[in-house]
């Protein structure tokens, strides 16, 4: 009786101990956040002998559809060979510069381009795709100071702005080379990070474009005077002022790219507190785009760096980095130029590449 009992005893405490060090690892688990692996897979090879050029947005919509805008023009002729006369190749020719994948990578719709009653950007860049299913994209050359709003099918809604001359960051009704937007559902307001040659944040109303407010770094009004960059505590943005995010704790979460730091404000443009990340990267900077992570609490920012080419998972409430993934390099996983992020509902992460990178990418959550 008394071997049996002892059995028992050591039992329960190999049990408890056996509890507890699963429970250590789920704690640890947490605290180095989630973790992703590449879809080798995804997406699916385009149709009509299409190809990518350089990707310059990536969103998703309440659908989960994955959308993209790229730029057809940054085609190298050896890749768009089937196009030249005589002809060079069997393959390829550039893709419509919009196009909407399913989570499977099927392509379900492509659209885009010159078209009547709007200025198509010479260089595209940013997709978004509003909560009432607006499209819309901007553009960074240097005569894109435009944004336009389109239907999912391709139909073109409105223009905030025109091509020609920027009339500087303190204009109400012409842009800046912009390159990001997002949609406050609850106020119809439209929050732009503008941009490539303005440095600032401005709001207009999303259904009419009307001007609504701006503003600079720490919430200050907008100085175009050139400031040096990667300089964490500037007084001003740098360009580009590269994203801008609304989070569920309703505040505005802004990327300063060239001075390697997240700026957060208040809707009406309040200050509330500064990220930095990877202050000593040079290059182009370290915060090219920013999404949250998908649980109710968005406990975490994944930060897309195209300098250092890796997707950076930051705690939310601190800005503490908790780990990343992604290397410089060509293979499936790896990242040239990551420009831009986005997420479903599921966890899934999808990024695009500029420069010679050229592609999407899906990352499954894996943990």
């Amino acid at each position: 009786m008394h071997k049996r009992y002892l059995q028992a005893v050591l039992a329960l405490l190999l049990s408890l101990f056996v509890s507890s060090l699963a429970l250590a690892q789920r704690v640890e688990g947490a605290a180095a956040g989630p973790r992703y692996a590449v879809d080798p897979y995804w997406p699916k090879p385009l149709p009509n002998n299409w190809i990518l050029g350089q990707v310059a947005g990536i969103a998703t919509d309440s659908e989960d559809h994955i959308w993209v805008i790229h730029r057809p023009a940054t085609l190298t002729e050896d890749e768009r060979g089937s196009t030249l006369t005589p002809r060079r190749s069997k393959c390829c020719s550039a893709a419509p510069p919009v196009l909407q994948f399913d989570r499977a990578g099927n392509l379900l719709k492509s659209w885009g381009g010159p078209g009547s009653g709007y200025d198509w950007p010479k260089n595209e860049h940013g997709i978004y795709v509003d909560p009432k299913g607006g499209v819309w994209i901007g553009g960074n050359a240097t005569t894109d100071h435009m944004l336009l709003k389109f239907t999912a099918e391709g139909k073109f809604l409105m223009q905030i702005g025109k091509p020609g001359m920027s009339l500087g960051s303190n204009a109400h009704d012409q842009l800046g080379r912009p390159a990001h937007m997002e949609m406050d559902a609850v106020a119809n307001e439209l929050y732009v990070a503008d941009g490539y040659q303005n440095r600032r944040v401005i709001v207009f109303d999303a259904s009419s474009g009307a001007y609504k407010r701006h503003w600079g770094a720490y919430g200050n009004r907008p100085d175009d005077t050139k400031t040096p960059d990667y300089n964490t505590e500037s007084a001003q943005f740098g360009n580009p002022v590269h994203c801008v995010r609304l989070l569920r704790d309703n505040l505005l979460y802004v990327c300063d790219r060239m001075n390697n730091r997240i700026q957060v404000f208040r809707k009406n443009g309040e200050f509330v507190r500064q990220i930095t990340l990877e202050p000593a990267s040079r290059g182009s900077g370290s915060t090219w785009d920013l999404i949250p992570s998908e649980d109710p609490g968005q406990r975490y920012l994944l930060v897309a760096d195209g300098t250092n080419n890796e997707v950076h998972i930051l705690l939310r409430e601190t800005g503490e980095r908790l780990g990343a993934f992604g290397r410089p390099g060509r293979q499936a996983g790896d990242f040239h130029w990551v420009h831009n992020i986005a997420v479903d509902h599921e966890g899934s992460v999808y990024t695009a590449e500029v420069d010679t990178g050229k592609r999407i990418q899906r990352f499954k959550r894996v943990q």
